[in-house]
């Protein structure tokens, strides 16, 4: 068990880094909202004098045209591009690489990143790699990436990361079978477009796992211990939102106003957990996705309620106000009641969705690995309700075995 005296220390830690957070000088993007805002955002860039950029996505969002209408627009700007395509999810140092030569090649001076949350992740780093001029490693961790960015301009195309807004970029380095995390202020996006309209296509299992990625972040957000009035306010906007807009974008993906929903409270819960932090559904999530290339909305979905379950006893007061406002739970029922009930409900998605209980990749020899891993990341990072050690980190992993 963890020693009292450590749980103090951690929580006084993350006391002092809640006020640093409060103070530090965050600067979100301008951000174009709506459809067709997409092209809004390209005129904006082309507007501040940028001429010659580097798009940043996927191959398949380039293959079935996604892009077309962006850079028809950049060329009748007059905005020279240059598309690299080479992202895949859970983008590694060597996708990040390639994309940084062809950004030195071409002498790129701004990014346009189109994607979900892997293409924006590696459009920071890229355009980090392009002005640091150090290995990528090198950048990973707190406050490192002391020469900031090139210009980045974001279109989110899932509603579920958030890294539109977000100071963070997650890399897969593949040798050492991790996922790092840089975080720096200098890695927020300069603007975004928030187009509900380019997510229509979007298949339902992806649009249920990214949404329930966006879930988790507003939820951990909410529940963590350096969360303010301000986190707050947008948390629980995110999670109504979510509650009342993602079954609709699953079940209708042409539901243009749901699609435009979700793009809003995705990104709401990116800039609540910018501030307030995530916890312990990220920190395993983000080993299932290292060790097995687990998509990470869909990782973090199944973690989740395993981890509210350790944590309920701690948060209940916070959960039990999520319910409220979103209506879950029996009317008057105590905190513990609306507490469970909001769990349970994230399970009852979780099942209409198709996500599984269990992670079928995982293996029992890999667990103490994985708890090791979500515990030190968690240990000086996130101000988590309850925290964990070894046995009960292990415990809770346990439980999503394969049957």
């Amino acid at each position: 068990m963890l020693h009292k005296l450590e749980v103090l220390f951690l929580k006084t830690y993350m006391f002092i880094f809640k006020y640093v957070t409060m103070i530090m000088p965050f600067r979100w993007p301008k951000t174009f909202e709506g459809a067709g805002s997409s092209l809004r955002l390209v005129q904006h860039m082309a507007a501040q004098g940028h001429k010659n950029v580097l798009v940043v996505s996927d191959a398949v969002l380039v293959k079935i045209g996604l892009l077309n209408p962006m850079l028809e627009e950049l060329k009748r700007l007059g905005v020279t591009y240059h598309v690299f395509d080479g992202v895949e999810p859970n983008p590694t140092v060597e996708q990040i690489e390639a994309g940084f030569d062809m950004c030195e090649k071409h002498n790129c001076k701004a990014i346009l990143a189109v994607g979900g949350g892997s293409p924006i992740d590696a459009a920071k780093m890229i355009g980090a790699r392009a002005k640091n001029k150090k290995p990528i490693i090198k950048m990973t961790g707190l406050l490192r990436v002391y020469r900031g960015m090139l210009p980045l301009f974001a279109v989110p195309t899932t509603a579920g990361t958030g890294s539109e807004c977000t100071i963070a970029a997650v890399v897969t380095d593949t040798a050492n079978r991790k996922k790092l995390a840089a975080m720096d202020l200098r890695l927020m996006p300069t603007a975004a477009a928030l187009d509900g309209a380019l997510m229509t296509g979007l298949p339902a299992h992806i649009t249920a796992a990214t949404g329930m990625d966006a879930l988790t972040h507003a939820v951990e957000a909410f529940v963590s211990r350096n969360a303010f009035g301000a986190t707050d306010e947008k948390a629980v906007e995110a999670t109504k939102l979510i509650m009342s807009n993602l079954d609709k974008a699953v079940t209708d993906g042409s539901n243009v106003e749901a699609r435009q929903n979700m793009a809003r409270a995705s990104h709401l819960a990116g800039i609540a957990f910018t501030q307030a932090g995530v916890g312990y559904v990220h920190a395993i999530a983000h080993k299932f996705g290292a060790l097995y290339h687990t998509p990470h909305g869909l990782a973090n979905a199944i973690v989740m309620p395993y981890v509210l379950d350790y944590s309920v006893d701690y948060c209940a007061h916070r959960l039990a106000h999520l319910a409220r406002v979103c209506g879950i739970g029996p009317s008057g029922g105590t905190d513990r009641q609306l507490a469970d009930a909001f769990i349970q409900r994230i399970r009852d998605m979780n099942a209409k969705f198709g996500i599984p209980t269990r992670l079928d990749a995982l293996k029992a020899a890999d667990i103490a690995e994985i708890a090791e891993s979500a515990i030190g990341e968690a240990r000086f990072t996130y101000a988590v309700p309850r925290y964990m050690d070894m046995g009960n980190a292990e415990a809770v992993i346990r439980k999503m075995l394969p049957a």
